[in-house]
């Protein structure tokens, strides 16, 4: 039976036309309504932005201020099964139906910063992001390639599926993103430090503030990577350097000792600094990863194009637009079973204008009945969560904080180290005990925890009996693992012929580089995102802070939720071999497309290609900060006034871009001349209250302690651990009818919940369960 496409009817903005290409990518029909003058991305960046983002979408204009062709709208939208709603005040639908409504907002549709203004670097300082990148020496630093925009973007495709599976089961749901929200909620540690330890950490410059890892200079460009998680990788990397007689003192006995390490981590830095330098940056890379090594070059864009294991994957699309076909960006994953999307085209303004005549008046995927019963979009779904460290975790926490039966198989054989390595603990007590660890509990709120030996063979079956009682099963090992257990996606089927198996290592399952160890760094590296976080070419700081896991897990998300509407609609399941790198790489923007057109991007730092003034100013008081994005020449005669400089309003020097540009060091120190003398957030309201795009540059505290805006929504809630205490949780960005998300319990206590799962899930008696801890199989 053929099943005709969910229909999306896109208002596209900044913060959502990344979720209607994601959809894209999924197979759905995404129907783009432009306004008479085509939307703003047509005239960005030469084009490119059109073709990046709205490739592979439908173009049907409509003027929604007029009264026919808002009838015409309405028509169109009886026929789609989702409004995806980027406007700024939000359509008004008299009647919704069995319409899924996704609003995609700035700040949300609620609170005292509802009607703000903001663009990325908005939100990128609001959220917290910019405060985790850069050295504490200089200004914080905006992360490339729109990438809080981005966060808005997946969260609000995860919002699409999850209305519709709320759908599904007879509930009509409304579902609300706020862009400050999904940045505030993908800071891996960054607000963790500060409510489970009390500290704000400084900008980390090009060390990772956990665990051993950086960015280092070659001698043709960078590397990043470092000592990985492992005795193991200590030993590797040693090993390489008395071979090349580059160890200076490191295999002197006190060395051996991994707290001694931590403490004079500076040393082995130089040491290592003095070694790569030597090196190409690939074969320095390639050389490491012979050796299971975790270090990847720092490509650029262009390189990326080349990079083998994503030529091999097919990872690559081709765009067809007004001035030719050109290598872009595919999509996080291939889907479904495995369809990769070859080619894309943009359509022409308009060019689908006869939709608006379609007879179709009932949406594909009708439900006739409706009832807000409080059901979670994901009850009665069982995700087995075999996942570790953050990428995985993170994933399976969205699926979990919306519902799902999320169980976390737990190996004393491989011990997360978010709950046992110190490093990476967060505790304000000792950091020996695998229940208070803050990093570890906030990923793994609302699951349950069973301790299982996965390397003995009733282990392996009591984990087999699991697999044949779950819808979805995750995790993010290496791409040998589960074959090596038995548990390859074919043995999978046999156990369940409609699961859904989510692998998501670092590089894939397939490819030249699958075996490549990896972490957040080296996807970051790998994909051009730490190339172009810098102030210029020669000064590339590169993102420390797990954004690529955080990435990841958000794909994975993705890829489960599309698979279980896959299944809802085709009775398939399905492998999602999600790579890491892919996934990363899916958020580079138009990057790829501008290299391909031999244009490819440099380092910016804070500027904007189509935007002057646009950056970020000193306040009063030590490390503070203001962004503030100019976007037009009323909100830049609007500045002048407010910073006193009334002899540039309308001066022929200013009234462009190229303009403001030309003058930039000049307009910055008289920004910068006015900003210092006010603390951040009065210089942000005071713009604000004339409508201008400006927002602090807010860590960890202030986020927590001092935003009244999450506050009134209620984003950060408290939840009682049974051993950790009571403590602050990160909220969930994706709010259904206007609700703040549903944090039911905190992380489990390690193997709490094994007996009941034994009991509840796979009806063993407890004479079995006696049995198998006798053996050890359980602990």
């Amino acid at each position: 039976m053929v099943h005709p496409p969910v229909r999306v009817v896109e208002i596209s903005s900044p913060f959502t036309r990344f979720a209607g290409r994601i959809l894209v990518g999924l197979g759905f029909e995404v129907i783009l309504v432009e306004p008479p003058t085509g939307d703003p991305s047509r005239a960005e960046s030469q084009g490119d932005s059109y073709l990046h983002w709205h490739a592979g979408k439908k173009s049907v204009v409509l003027d929604l201020g007029d009264s026919n062709d808002r009838a015409e709208f309405d028509t169109l939208l009886r026929s789609a099964d989702v409004l995806l709603d980027g406007s700024a005040t939000g359509v008004p639908l008299e009647r919704r139906g069995s319409l899924v409504h996704v609003r995609v907002t700035p700040f949300g549709t609620s609170g005292p910063r509802s009607d703000w203004q903001a663009t990325n670097l908005t939100v990128a300082a609001l959220g917290g992001m910019m405060a985790q990148v850069g050295d504490p020496e200089h200004p914080p630093l905006l992360l490339p390639e729109l990438q809080a925009e981005q966060l808005a973007g997946i969260n609000a495709a995860i919002g699409v599926l999850l209305g519709l599976r709320s759908r599904s089961t007879g509930q009509n749901p409304l579902l609300e993103i706020s862009a400050q929200e999904c940045v505030a909620a993908a800071l891996e540690a960054g607000t963790l430090a500060y409510i489970h330890e009390d500290r704000v950490p400084p900008r980390p410059g090009r060390v990772h503030p956990l665990v051993p890892h950086g960015l280092f200079q070659a001698a043709d460009g960078y590397v990043g990577g470092g000592l990985g998680g492992s005795p193991r990788m200590w030993d590797g990397m040693l090993a390489w350097l008395i071979d090349n007689d580059a160890q200076d003192d490191l295999d002197q006995p006190e060395w051996s000792d991994a707290v001694y390490r931590k403490t004079h981590q500076e040393h082995i830095f130089d040491v290592l600094s003095a070694f790569i330098s030597k090196w190409p940056k690939e074969e320095f890379a390639v050389s490491a990863q012979s050796r299971k090594l975790p270090w990847a070059a720092v490509d650029r864009p262009e390189e990326l194009l080349r990079n083998p294991q994503l030529n091999d994957r097919d990872f690559f699309t081709d765009v067809t637009g007004d001035h030719g076909t050109y290598r872009d960006l595919g999509f996080g994953f291939a889907f479904p079973e495995g369809h990769r999307i070859g080619t894309l085209e943009a359509a022409r303004l308009g060019q689908h204008q006869e939709l608006l005549s379609t007879n179709t008046t009932v949406a594909v995927h009708e439900t006739q009945e409706f009832s807000d019963t409080g059901a979670l979009s994901l009850d009665g779904v069982r995700v087995l969560d075999l996942t570790w460290v953050l990428a995985g975790p993170y994933g399976t926490r969205i699926l979990a904080d919306h519902g799902a039966e999320v169980i976390k198989v737990e190996s004393i054989g491989r011990p997360d180290p978010t709950r046992f390595a110190p490093f990476m603990h967060l505790s304000r007590g000792p950091h020996d005990n695998p229940n208070t660890s803050g990093y570890f509990n906030d990923v793994n709120r609302n699951k349950r925890s069973i301790t299982l030996d996965t390397r003995s063979a009733e282990g392996l079956s009591v984990l087999r009996d699991l697999i044949r009682k779950s819808d979805v099963v995750v995790e993010n090992f290496s791409s040998s693992v589960m074959d090596k257990m038995g548990l390859g996606y074919e043995q999978l089927r046999e156990l369940n012929p409609d699961i859904i198996y989510v692998s998501m290592s670092g590089m894939g399952h397939t490819g030249p580089r699958k075996d490549w160890v990896s972490y957040a760094d080296i996807v970051s590296a790998s994909t051009g995102l730490t190339s172009l976080t810098g102030w210029n070419a020669d000064d590339v700081v590169g993102v420390i802070y797990g954004h690529g896991d955080i990435v990841a897990g958000l794909q994975a998300a993705v890829a489960a939720l599309a698979a279980l509407d896959y299944r809802d609609r085709t009775g398939r399941g399905q492998h999602v071999d999600l790579s890491q790198l892919e996934a990363m790489a899916a958020h580079m923007g138009t990057s790829v497309l501008r290299a391909a057109r031999s244009q490819s991007p440099d380092p910016i730092g804070n500027s904007h290609c189509e935007l002057a003034p646009h950056g970020v100013y000193p306040c009063h008081g030590a490390d503070r900060w203001c962004s503030i994005a100019i976007r037009g020449m009323t909100e830049w005669n609007t500045v002048c006034r407010i910073i006193g400089a009334e002899h540039w309003i309308d001066h022929p020097d200013f009234r462009s871009v190229e303009g403001r540009r030309a003058n930039l060091e000049r307009i910055d120190d008289a920004i910068a001349d006015w900003t210092r003398t006010l603390p951040p957030e009065t210089v942000m309201e005071r713009l604000q209250s004339a409508g201008i795009a400006a927002g602090a540059i807010q860590d960890g505290r202030d986020l927590v302690d001092g935003d009244p805006h999450l506050r009134a929504r209620n984003f950060y809630s408290v939840q009682e651990h049974p051993l950790a205490g009571t403590f602050l949780h990160e909220g969930i960005p994706v709010r259904r009818n206007s609700e703040p998300g549903s944090i039911r319990r905190a992380a489990p206590v390690l193997g709490a919940d094994t007996d009941d799962v034994l009991k509840s899930v796979l009806g063993y008696s407890d004479k079995r369960i006696t049995g198998l801890r006798d053996k050890s199989i359980l602990s």
